[in-house]
């Protein structure tokens, strides 16, 4: 994951990013719930959940990448199979591309299991003897 983003945002881009990853998650659960709880269950249920496991992944900031392309698969199918809303799904995978392709911010799973790491050496070493 370090190799894909050179840096995790922090400040005001890291927190862009933790909204547009809360917004994009949550109106993923959510439509999967609407559609899940519709008396005739929608054609593009599967589908659905899979986005919407994306979105929780997406929630987490946990495989950012991974769940943005598969936000991009799923919404790109469910437009392409005739929903009457395509244009939300057209939107919705545009911002999960955005997300696989900026990364996650600091304030996810992803930064702090992948992030660059900090380490602090003590100031005085013990003198090593040496052999010459």
């Amino acid at each position: 994951m370090q190799r894909l983003f050179s840096t995790f945002a922090d400040g005001w881009p890291g927190w862009g990013l933790l909204i547009q990853r809360l917004v994009v998650g949550l109106t993923l659960v959510y439509t999967d719930f609407a559609c899940l709880s519709a008396t005739p269950v929608c054609a593009v249920a599967v589908i659905n959940s899979i986005g919407a496991l994306a979105g929780l992944l997406l929630i987490a900031g946990l495989w950012t990448p991974i769940a943005g392309f598969l936000i991009v698969g799923a919404e790109g199918w469910i437009a392409l199979s005739g929903a009457s809303n395509a244009g939300f799904c057209v939107v919705l995978a545009l911002l999960g591309l955005t997300l696989a392709i900026i990364g996650p911010g600091a304030w996810s799973v992803d930064a702090r299991l992948y992030g660059r790491k900090h380490i602090a050496f003590p100031q005085h070493y013990p003198s090593m003897p040496r052999k010459w």
